[in-house]
């Protein structure tokens, strides 16, 4: 059985950190740590001891983890930035909190004995024979060890202890992947056997020429242990001194987080088919819209902090089943016909709100970010001060327009005017042309809802609700809030500063006018927004016009999006400048060896060039993709640096080493490699974080070019975001686990409800009329089909409850076996 770890995690603010620079402040950011690994970076917000980032991520765990830290550093020009203080909570105390944490935490001092990472590799022998009593511990190696020098390794040896006994290995200079393979034996006394309470301890230390060692973790095996095994051999985790951090009473500050868990056990495919069965059933053989089916019971017992992501979760299945059109017009059909009144049509949060918002992100990302991101990056890269609220005008906030004197309020707003309008009038009219890059499967499922919405209202009045519906979800779900938050949209890698932020507001609010096709001006309280107001009329035809076009689609051109794939092969899934390491030739200088190099990545190749124009391209088949991981430091000492390893139809392992700018653009590029390779059947188990150079290894400092890695790989580790591959089992445990929270729900609504109750199923018959062979008449009692669908889909729950029940007793049962006869 399968394990998936999910971790969300949300860096809100910070308040009262203490001042670190000499101006009496901060230039606060926080590192977030998995296990010691750097997965993200906030923006430095500048000059602010009460810093608010807002920034959240998502990361998939197959392997699962053991900590989740959050450092907050002080940004310095020049030389080291500042430790303010971390925040560190175990994997133990997140899963304890089934909602989740939310909460203020304070910050406590950075303890270097409690940073350690890493595992050792140990085996540990109890000897007894006629002459003397001895206890053997071969340190065989380890591997991930914490950089304790200033060249990003460490002089590692190990320490075996045991009451006053005590054995070091030698010391291997250099490196976070020592291989010892030394055998340490120390001599019991007879009475030191009969002890129980006893503990053997493993101490890893980093050996320094002046001042003391370093500690880089330990091992602590109960002495009872042997006694019952008298054979030990593993890789064991390093730990902790275990000081107890400290909570510094506030003086360090506080950061407000949000972090949850969501761990599953996955079955094999098999078990969770009846399921699938039942949701597919649900949009392609519905008797009539307004019965029950599984889908609309599935509704019925989410809740609305699960709403979107059962909502997410449902795309994928459907997306992955080739039935998402068919889903969205099921629900959108149910929406349209429960709708009376025009103006509140899908106004709120329901299922088909929240689906037709996750499906324009799963199948449209690209597209938005083709249409917007030159016109966002223009924005953050001009960083005028706009602002057309007469109570918000700062005029020490603007550079002067003319030499003349101090600007007024109304020169203020009218440069604010004229630059917004120019920003406006770019994005229309980007969005306007931009039919054909619209993925054929996002315009077929607005062509269905245009066609629902023109069946149910068929007034004149209601002549524009058509359009309405479309660009009620086109230009206020989708596009007015990726400029809003670009970075939320991945179409930026910070947040927008204050000044900018302001202008993406107004820009988003003046999209959202014109998504409403201008009805709404005037009506509102931000009269100041009047200045816009003609350019928004204006564009009222070319936006019908385009929703016009975006519908005049047949049905057939729309490609069938593959299994297992958001995205068709032949599109971009990523793209930017990085370096690429110059392998061929003399080896030069680290900082002259990598070189700017323009990369694509689709599902099929990674790509890369001198220039975004140039002809000629070099690829990386991702089918030979076996391994995409991280490089140590020292390696090149170049920070950010990522590694693809491919293996050629020979067997024949190559390496391209790349560089990113930043950690948060490394981590990206890792994830989106991983994910287009994450079906490839040749994933090595381990690989070396370092190169090979001067008949070595950098990192475990092997001569052999060829032999096996030093640490394990990390291919299944992910960001979550738009981009997740389909994977069936995992959405169906999803949508399993919501069902059996709502179970009691639907049994006592469906299942036990009085014979006079026929609100839930509609008012559907319960007799049929049998005649019998002799010609007599009986009414035979007959079970609802409302009822027939909760019994079938309550017998599924149950089978999937039992199943887990079976597989979590089996392994139980093997970890017994294996500690009873190791």
């Amino acid at each position: 059985m399968a394990k998936n770890t999910s971790l969300y995690f949300r860096i809100v603010e910070g308040r009262n950190l203490p001042a670190k620079d000499v101006s009496g402040t901060s230039d606060p950011y926080c590192i977030v740590k998995v296990d010691n690994e750097v997965v993200a970076r906030t923006a430095t917000v500048w000059k602010n001891l009460n810093p608010f980032w807002g920034e959240e991520y998502t990361l998939h765990l197959p392997m699962g983890f053991h900590s989740l830290s959050f450092h907050v550093m002080d940004e310095d020009t020049i030389g080291h930035d500042d430790v303010i203080g971390k925040i560190t909570l175990t994997k133990e105390a997140i899963g304890a909190q089934a909602k989740g944490l939310d909460c203020w935490l304070n910050l406590t001092k950075v303890d270097p004995d409690e940073e350690v990472q890493g595992e050792i590799h140990l085996g540990l022998e109890l000897l007894k024979d006629t002459e003397k009593i001895s206890l053997r511990c071969q340190v065989i190696e380890a591997r991930d060890l914490a950089p304790r020098d200033i060249s990003g390794t460490s002089d590692p040896f190990t320490r075996v202890i045991f009451n006053n006994h005590s054995a070091e290995t030698s010391i291997i200079k250099k490196t976070r992947f020592p291989h010892w393979g030394e055998t340490l034996e120390l001599e019991l006394d007879p009475e030191e056997l009969r002890e129980e309470e006893g503990t053997v301890t493993v101490q890893v230390w980093d050996w320094d020429m002046v001042g003391k060692n370093d500690f880089l973790g330990k091992v602590e095996i109960p002495f009872a242990c042997l006694h019952k095994t008298p054979q030990l051999e593993g890789w064991f985790r390093l730990l902790p001194l275990g000081n107890n951090e400290v909570d510094a009473g506030g003086k360090l500050g506080a950061l407000r987080l949000k972090v949850r868990l969501v761990e599953d056990q996955i079955l094999p495919s098999m078990y969770y088919q009846p399921l699938i069965d039942l949701l597919v059933e649900s949009v392609i053989s519905p008797t009539e819209v307004e019965d029950s089916s599984a889908l609309t019971m599935l509704e019925e017992v989410t809740t609305v902090e699960s709403r979107q992501d059962v909502a997410m979760t449902l795309v994928k299945i459907y997306l992955g089943q080739g039935l998402v059109v068919p889903f969205l017009d099921y629900l959108n059909t149910r929406e349209v016909n429960h709708t009376t009144d025009p103006n509140t049509l899908f106004r709120s949060n329901s299922l088909a709100s929240k689906a037709m918002e996750q499906f324009m992100k799963a199948v449209g990302m690209l597209y938005l970010h083709e249409v917007l991101k030159p016109i966002i990056n223009r924005i953050f890269d001009e960083k005028k001060y706009i602002e057309l609220d007469p109570c918000k005008i700062d005029l020490n906030r603007t550079r002067r327009i003319s030499f003349k004197g101090a600007v007024s309020e109304a020169e203020v707003r009218d440069s604010s005017v004229e630059m917004l309008q120019s920003y406006l009038t770019s994005i229309i009219e980007s969005i306007v042309s931009s039919v054909d890059q619209c993925p054929p499967v996002m315009r077929v499922a607005f062509k269905q809802l245009h066609k629902r919405v023109e069946e149910q209202f068929t007034e004149p009045e209601n002549e524009d609700v058509k359009y309405l519906a479309i660009s009620g979800f086109f230009f206020l779900r989708f596009f007015a809030p990726a400029i809003l938050t670009p970075k939320l949209f991945q179409l930026r890698d910070q947040h927008a500063d204050t000044r900018t932020s302001r202008t993406l507001l107004l820009l988003a609010k003046a999209l959202q006018s014109v998504g409403n096709l201008g009805l709404q001006l005037g009506h509102g309280k931000e009269q100041w927004m009047a200045p816009l107001h003609p350019i928004i009329l204006r564009s009222v035809a070319s936006v019908k016009d385009f929703l016009d076009k975006l519908i005049d689609i047949d049905h057939d051109t729309a490609s069938e999006v593959p299994q297992r794939a958001v995205f068709m092969a032949s599109v971009t899934v990523k793209e930017g400048f990085l370096h690429k390491h110059k392998a061929e030739g003399p080896q030069l200088l680290s900082r002259f060896a990598f070189k700017k190099r323009y990369f694509w990545l689709t599902s099929e190749t990674l790509s890369y060039a001198k220039t975004p124009d140039w002809q000629v391209r070099s690829s990386i088949p991702i089918q030979c993709v076996c391994a995409v991981e991280r490089v140590d430091e020292n390696a090149f000492q170049q920070q950010n640096v990522m590694q693809v390893i491919t293996q050629d139809n020979d067997g024949q392992l190559h390496t391209t080493y790349i560089q990113c700018k930043n950690v948060n653009e490394l981590n990206q590029w890792l994830s989106a490699i991983r994910k287009v390779s994450i079906y490839n059947e040749r994933m090595l188990p381990s690989f070396h974080p370092g190169v090979h150079r001067s008949g070595k290894w950098t990192c475990c400092l092997q001569a052999d070019r060829a032999v096996a890695g030093c640490s394990r790989t990390h291919s299944a580790v992910t960001l979550g975001d738009w981009s997740d591959p389909l994977d069936p089992d995992v959405e169906t445990q999803t949508i399993y686990k919501q069902l059996l929270q709502g179970k009691d729900k639907l049994r006592n609504k469906y299942l036990e409800m009085p014979d006079d109750d026929e609100t839930a199923c509609n008012k559907e018959k319960k007799t049929n009329v049998d005649v019998h062979p002799d010609g007599a008449e009986c009414t035979v009692q007959q079970m609802k089909p409302c009822q027939g669908i909760a019994a079938r889909l309550l017998v599924v729950i149950e089978d999937l409850e039992q199943a887990h029940a079976t597989f979590q007793r089996r392994e139980k049962e093997d970890v017994t076996s294996v500690i009873m006869n190791p």
